[in-house]
C-alpha cells in the first residue's frame, strides 16, 4: 500500500516571491523523500489551490492525504481556515482519508535559521557587534500566537546574551519601528531585526521598512527554503501518517 500523499498547505500571497519560496521549500522536502507524493497548495491568493491539488491526487488514485500547514503560529488560519478546507475536501471526496498534522510552528532549532539569515544581512553592514535584537513576526489578534513569538524571542536573546524584543507587522504592538526606537532610547545603536516569516511578502516588507526608518542596522530575510524547515515538514507528516493507520 502506498504511503499517504503529503500536501504542504501555505496561506498564499499576491506577492509572487512568496509562492516561489514555498515551491523551493517543498522542493527541499521532495529532495529528502523522493519516494513520497508531495504537493504544495495554497489557501488563497496563490495557485494551485488546496482543492485543485486534492482533486488531482484523488484522480491519481491516492486514498490518504496528510496536510501539513506551513504556518508558524496557531492563529486564525490554523484554527479556522485550514480545518474548514480539509473538512470540505473530505466531504467532496467520500472515502478519502485526510488528516491535518500539527502546524510547522516555532521550533527552537529554527533559531539556527534565524542566525544564518542574520549573518547574511550583517555582511552588508560594517557592524560586527550588536547591542540588541528584534524578532519580527506577522502578528495576530490571538494573544497565544503572539506569545509564541515572544517566547522564541526570549530564547534567541539568551542564545546571544543580548536584549531581544518581539515585534509584529500587524494586529499587535509593538511594530518593528517602535521596538527599534525603544532600544535607541536606551542608548543602543546597533540593533538588528530578524524576519520571522516563512516567505517574502507585504508584511515582511513593511516590517523591514519601519525598522530601517527607525535606525536598524540590518534586517534579515524571511526563513525561506531551508533544510531544517524541510525536515520539520516531514516530521509533522510522519505523525499525521501514523494517525491514518487503523487501530
Amino acid at each position: 500500500m502506498a504511503a499517504p500523499a503529503l500536501v504542504a498547505l501555505a496561506h498564499g500571497s499576491r506577492d509572487p516571491r512568496s509562492a516561489a519560496t514555498i515551491t523551493a521549500l517543498v522542493d527541499e522536502v521532495k529532495a529528502i523523500r523522493p519516494d513520497l507524493a508531495i504537493e504544495r497548495a495554497f489557501l488563497d491568493l496563490s495557485k494551485p489551490s488546496f482543492h485543485t491539488v486534492v482533486d488531482r491526487l484523488v484522480r491519481k488514485g491516492h486514498e490518504e492525504i496528510v496536510v501539513v500547514p506551513l504556518l508558524l503560529t496557531r492563529a486564525f488560519h490554523a484554527r479556522v481556515d485550514v480545518p474548514a478546507a480539509v473538512q470540505e475536501a473530505a466531504e467532496r471526496h467520500p472515502g478519502l482519508k485526510v488528516t491535518t498534522s500539527a502546524i510547522l510552528g516555532l521550533e527552537t532549532q529554527f533559531l539556527e535559521i534565524l542566525d544564518v539569515r542574520m549573518r547574511e544581512a550583517l555582511k552588508a553592514s560594517r557592524v560586527r557587534e550588536l547591542d540588541a535584537l528584534v524578532l519580527a513576526g506577522a502578528g495576530s489578534s490571538d494573544p497565544v500566537a503572539n506569545q509564541a513569538v515572544a517566547r522564541l524571542a526570549r530564547l534567541w536573546g539568551v542564545r546571544h546574551k543580548l536584549p531581544v524584543t518581539a515585534a509584529f507587522a500587524s494586529a499587535a504592538p509593538p511594530t518593528t519601528g517602535e521596538a527599534v526606537r525603544a532600544f535607541r532610547l536606551e542608548g543602543r545603536r546597533h540593533i538588528a531585526v530578524a524576519s520571522l516569516f516563512l516567505a517574502p511578502g507585504l508584511l515582511p516588507d513593511r516590517a523591514k521598512e519601519l525598522a530601517i526608518e527607525a535606525g536598524a542596522v540590518a534586517v534579515s530575510e524571511p526563513l525561506g527554503a531551508h533544510p531544517e524547515l524541510a525536515r520539520a515538514v516531514l516530521a509533522r507528516y510522519a505523525v499525521g501518517a501514523v494517525e491514518l493507520v487503523p487501530v
